[in-house]
């Protein structure tokens, strides 16, 4: 992926200025470009998983085999802040350790999360923004 590609995904991905992103599950496999354009975006180095604040977004790097991605869901929810998102990124379709994407909406619904979008996010990596419903006013 280019980084004016990379730069493309990450503005899809509603990624800002000044936003926290703590990032889980980065391995010699991730997206350089990708995570590159994302720490440009938001104009700080992405937080790793040692850290203990509150996050805007959670950038959740998750292949085949990595464990239960509910419970990963489950405990990245806790971090975020009102209106935040997770970014789970898995491997494309046809790629080694891709994920079912019905293991993902599974795993995502009984996290009581919903898909907000998916977007190609490197040569290798898809993104797929999950959110909180939002609540009835």
């Amino acid at each position: 992926m280019t980084g004016e590609t990379a730069a493309a995904a990450v503005s899809r991905l509603g990624l800002e200025n000044d936003q926290v992103i703590q990032e889980f599950g980065w391995d010699e496999d991730t997206d350089e470009q990708f995570r590159a354009a994302a720490q440009e975006a938001i104009g700080a180095e992405l937080e790793d998983e040692g850290y203990t604040g509150v996050v805007d977004h959670v950038l959740l790097w998750w292949r085949a085999g990595d464990g239960d991605l509910t419970d990963a869901l489950v405990d990245s929810i806790g971090t975020l802040e009102d209106g935040g998102s997770i970014l789970l990124l898995t491997p494309c379709p046809g790629r080694p350790e891709e994920v079912d994407p019905t293991e993902v909406e599974e795993a995502s619904s009984t996290a009581g999360l919903h898909t907000s979008g998916t977007t190609k996010c490197g040569q290798d990596w898809i993104c797929t923004r999950l959110v909180s419903p939002k609540s009835p006013r």
